[in-house]
């Protein structure tokens, strides 16, 4: 008898911002008892969310059960930055671009992005949480400004649209003063991540997809043709299942030793009053990725999406324990007021209400894992750092492996070699944090 166990379930540390700045969610239903489904889904994220939908789009009689270990939008879908980006975002570039095909990946991205944008419709989710304003890579050093043009030469050779923005337009649009220049492209979609996920959550529940919080799984067995999903507090017996678990496909045993498990940072601000807007100027909404991937993510929101607040996002640790430590916590929430000050000199005294960890997954060599697993067992995951779009990939993906349905998004993910295998440790954590450390120091004011 076949049973991959869980070693560990997710873990969380700060707050997840964007869910906590929305009204408050219904109390979680956990799975309560035994069900049976014809697809179990484990992780309620954006790819676990996006196989259940594209499952029941392909076949509506389906029964899906979705089983999520916390609450929707408080696991790494509400602890992104909330960019749905449609263009070559390579992080382990120097300047984003990509290293393989960048116009099939940009097809595919806007596949996905098409895809969420019909279930905001179909679902009636708040078009603010989904608004396809573009954005922004800034650039504050001479270097950063080479890396912006060097990347709107390789969007030139795509045919992709772009538009060069000098530091007046910068501090139009930002309010800050502190960047050299931009780039603004248009397909990006700016989520707020957790109403979206929720929305989509919601949604789903009314067409009939049973989603289960606080729902941690604890093992898969085979049994018979089918699988066996266990919990604390119940068990789905299904013929497929699909892990929709990001990182947390190791926990089960998957491609041990290939998955680089990297944390993230930011901090929120309290909700800016009239006085402090009418101080920050700029444009309500707007973000700003850095023209360095290891620099500083700034994004401002308004009311629509939670309140007048900016987010910044910075900092990188490599956690193979999938758990970063308070202290990491602490620090990382220094950097994040220091890099606010640098941007907003005039609101050096505006207090961080929130700050959090946000876990992603990575590979050596940049590819996903969306594949089968054993029979009737297949992955949604390794969201590279681009967990909206490529998570949302990942899920339709394994959405239709399930079903024995191909597409050009399938052939994609088949057509990916596997992860590369990583060094032993303690040289992979060595290496990788410190490397982390002076890719951020390298960035300077990025």
């Amino acid at each position: 008898m076949t049973t991959y166990k869980a070693r560990r379930t997710p873990v969380q540390k700060g707050t997840a911002a964007w869910s906590a700045i929305l009204p408050g969610q219904p109390a979680p239903v956990p799975l309560n008892g035994d069900t049976t489904a014809d697809v179990a889904i484990v992780g309620g994220g954006f790819a676990g969310l996006s196989a259940a939908r594209h499952l029941r789009l392909l076949d509506p009689s389906l029964r899906v059960v979705v089983l999520e270990a916390g609450r929707l939008a408080e696991g790494a879908s509400g602890r992104n930055s909330g960019f749905m980006i449609d263009l070559p975002h390579e992080l382990t570039s120097d300047d984003y671009a990509g290293h393989g095909d960048d116009r099939t990946m940009i097809a595919l991205n806007r596949k996905a992005i098409a895809f969420a944008g019909a279930a905001v419709e179909a679902y009636g989710i708040d078009r603010n949480f989904f608004d396809p304003a573009g954005k922004i890579n800034g650039a504050a050093s001479e270097t950063a400004d080479a890396l912006n043009r060097s990347y709107g030469q390789h969007l030139d050779g795509l045919g992709e649209a772009n538009e060069l923005l000098d530091a007046k337009a910068m501090a139009d649009v930002t309010g800050s003063r502190h960047y050299l220049s931009g780039i603004y492209t248009p397909g990006t979609v700016m989520l707020q991540p957790a109403g979206y996920i929720r929305g989509l959550g919601e949604g789903l529940r009314r067409d009939g997809v049973r989603v289960c919080e606080q729902t941690p799984v604890t093992a898969i067995t085979r049994q018979g043709a089918g699988w066996q999903v266990a919990t604390a507090t119940g068990r789905v017996s299904a013929g497929r299942v699909i892990l929709a678990n990001n990182g947390h496909l190791e926990s089960f045993g998957f491609a041990a030793n290939r998955l680089m498990h990297v944390f993230l940072y930011a901090s929120m601000t309290v909700d800016l009053d009239a006085a402090t807007l009418a101080k920050l100027g700029g444009q309500p909404r707007w973000g700003v990725t850095p023209s360095d991937p290891m620099g500083t993510t700034m994004r401002r929101i308004d009311t629509g999406q939670g309140g007048n607040r900016i987010i910044t996002r910075t900092c990188a640790t490599f956690e193979p324990g999938m758990e970063p430590a308070e202290a990491t916590l602490k620090r990382t929430a220094r950097v994040h007021r220091a890099k606010f000050a640098d941007r907003f000199p005039h609101l050096r005294g505006v207090a961080m209400e929130y700050s959090w960890a946000g876990h992603l997954c990575l590979t050596k060599n940049a590819v996903s894992f969306a594949r089968p697993l054993d029979e009737g067992l297949y992955a949604a995951a390794v969201c590279n750092g681009l967990g909206t779009t490529r998570s949302t990939l990942t899920g339709m993906a394994a959405a239709e492996l399930a079903l024995g349905k191909t597409s050009d998004v399938t052939a994609h993910f088949l057509g990916e070699t596997l992860p590369a295998k990583l060094p032993p440790e303690p040289f992979s954590t060595i290496g990788a944090n410190a490397y982390l450390r002076w890719k951020e120091w390298r960035a300077g004011k990025e």
